[in-house]
């Protein structure tokens, strides 16, 4: 093997580890990029549901306009970590197609090379050939063909036997060189043909190869332009979300507006009721205490005029009368005033409470303040519970009572959709109620006593909710509570 032919293989080698080996560090890093975004991509579908909940009283279209934006953003990472994939691929067919070319070229050069050291080759041996052939023809002729024993017997001296063998010998000497020389040249010349055949065979090889590459380098460059153009679709269509929320803002002003202003006017509607309860409770009330003095009073008269006619009839028994006056034991009847012991109802109101309405309860978002998802510096009032259910084939879970109570709505309510609000009376001195919203279905109508842990509905989507839940509120003389007080 020569030095050239030894320089052509490693540069071969060192090309081909080049062309495997080019981008380790950038495909690692689009790896992690992309592991990374699958990260990412998990925390955007949690955070989808809880935008979802912070959406609700947002007006249906606006609230779509902003769950896509969240879509889109989400997706951008990806798109950007793809299109940096495609980029880095074409790059990668680029610098192999350098490789490959400046391998073909090196290839070619060898091949030349090569091709030139046979004709030389072919030569030499053709020498050799040659010079055998002229040193048979000369043996034919008999020149300087003496044998040892012609030498012995034919030379007339010394000397001149010594010149004539040295002579033999130097001829003998030339043969078996021009031999050694000859069998020399059609060893390299084979070893040279060898070594063109497998620099012909790498040329095809590389030729296919580059071949390929082009086919590769297309396709790259195709699927690049298919992210490019993702990606731009996707930044389009952000900036046309963007803008049509910005459009929208005044809209979610005044929907933010609505939804106050529907609570503000159910909460007057509950104390309104609250209210009539009590003047009602009352007004009860009164009429039995004014019934209980009537019937005092006309008992104390019939009592009276009972013993005004003893003593005109002047029976000597009426001193026994006064055995009747045990009667006033009657008063004893006072103690029946331990009925109003009925009031031992409110020792047991102590231990009072709510049930959870859904039979597996999971919180998805709290009672409370919370900042309004695209209106800077804006805070509402979350003003209930919000629990997770689910709505397959449009019927959602079963929502139960979470008490005892007299349903007093069954209705559709604005943005609470379909709403069912059980009204449980009395309790520790504060009126109590809770409301079940949002409902796909409502099993229970206005007026109906329910018993605690009775089917009033199903879960669903309606009004300005954005996403299948329960949004549980709980009102303690007419006002929003948070439900976990209760609960």
């Amino acid at each position: 093997m020569t030095r050239r032919t030894s320089r052509w293989m490693a540069t071969a080698v060192v090309g081909a580890l080049i062309a495997v080996g080019a981008t380790p560090a950038v495909a690692d890093d689009i790896d992690d990029r992309r592991a990374e975004v699958e990260q990412q991509q998990a925390q955007a579908s949690a955070e989808r549901e809880e935008l979802a909940h912070e959406l609700e009283g947002t007006d249906a279209a606006l609230a779509a306009a902003v769950l896509e934006l969240h879509d889109i953003e989400a997706q951008l990472p990806g798109a950007e970590v793809e299109l940096a994939a495609a980029e880095a691929e074409v790059e990668r067919t680029r610098r192999e197609a350098e490789q490959l070319a400046q391998r073909l070229a090196d290839a070619q050069d060898e091949e030349v090379q090569v091709t030139e050291e046979i004709d030389t080759s072919a030569e030499e041996v053709d020498d050799a050939h040659a010079n055998l052939a002229e040193m048979a023809r000369r043996s034919f002729r008999g020149e300087g063909s003496l044998s040892s024993l012609g030498i012995v017997t034919g030379a007339q001296s010394a000397e001149e036997f010594v010149d004539e063998y040295a002579a033999a010998s130097s001829a003998a000497r030339s043969t078996s060189q021009t031999l050694d020389e000859l069998r020399d040249a059609e060893s390299i010349a084979r070893n040279r043909s060898a070594r063109l055949e497998a620099i012909r065979e790498t040329i095809s090889d590389l030729k296919a190869q580059a071949d390929q590459n082009v086919l590769d380098a297309e396709a790259a460059r195709q699927a690049a332009e298919e992210r490019k153009a993702e990606l731009e679709r996707l930044q389009a269509e952000q900036q046309e979300k963007q803008a049509e929320i910005e459009a929208q803002k005044a809209q979610a002003e005044q929907d933010l507006a609505d939804v106050v202003s529907e609570q503000n006017s159910l909460e007057a509607d509950l104390k309104s009721v609250i209210a009539e309860q009590d003047a009602r409770d009352a007004r009860i009330q009164a009429e039995k205490e004014a019934a209980a003095k009537a019937a005092a009073a006309k008992a104390a008269a019939e009592e009276a005029a009972r013993k005004e006619a003893e003593k005109d009839s002047g029976s000597s028994s009426s001193g026994g009368s006064s055995s009747s006056g045990g009667s006033s034991s009657s008063g004893g009847s006072s103690s029946s005033g331990g009925s109003s012991g009925s009031g031992g109802s409110s020792s047991s109101s102590s231990s009072w409470g709510l049930s959870w309405p859904t039979a597996v309860p999971v919180i998805t978002s709290y009672y409370g303040m919370r900042k309004h998802p695209f209106l800077v510096g804006v805070t509402r009032l979350h003003a209930g519970l919000d629990l997770r259910a689910r709505c397959p084939g449009g019927r959602g879970t079963a929502i139960y009572a979470a008490q005892s109570g007299t349903v007093l709505y069954s209705r559709w309510y604005g943005g609470l959709g379909q709403q069912v609000l059980v009204n449980h009376g009395s309790h520790g001195g504060n009126s109590v109620m809770s409301s079940y919203n949002h409902l796909s279905v409502r099993s229970v109508s206005a007026g109906q006593y329910v018993s605690k842990g009775q089917l009033v509905g199903y879960s669903g989507t309606t009004g300005t909710s954005q996403v299948c839940h329960l949004h549980f509120e709980v009102y303690r003389n007419g006002s929003t509570v948070d439900p976990l007080s209760y609960l």
